[in-house]
């Protein structure tokens, strides 16, 4: 088994139905194998599992939010970047997830879905 990622693997660990089927499509057209996780334990589940190259992370979510994931993420040295998607536009929540490693954070009510297929694009470029 291959210890680097392939280039188009990318986790979305995403609550919002409708958001995730969004980004599961947009990636898929643009030649990434998305897989989606409707929840925290499950996103933390693949991220500690799975090859992936990316993670697109919510924070509010139920059971286990992008926060506690990120933190277990740190704590178990797994490296795969995270870009996280949220409706958190406060300035301290920023700054919380650029303390846990995440190279880019967009609020979700004002980031077009064409913006972050762009910014995954440029991450793994």
């Amino acid at each position: 088994m291959a210890t680097t990622a392939p280039s188009n693997r990318i986790l979305i660990v995403e609550d919002e139905h409708p958001l995730a089927h969004a980004l599961e499509l947009k990636l898929k057209r643009e030649g990434f194998e998305p897989v989606v996780c409707l929840n925290g334990p499950e996103g933390l589940k693949e991220a500690l599992t799975g090859n992936y190259s990316l993670i697109l992370l919510d924070i509010i979510m139920p059971e286990l939010d992008g926060f506690a994931l990120l933190q277990e993420m740190t704590k178990k040295k797994v490296k795969t970047p995270v870009l996280v998607l949220s409706n958190l536009g406060l300035e301290e929540d920023r700054q919380k997830a650029k303390g846990l490693g995440v190279i880019d954070y967009f609020v979700k009510a004002n980031t077009p879905i064409a913006n972050i297929v762009k910014r995954v694009k440029d991450a793994l470029a």
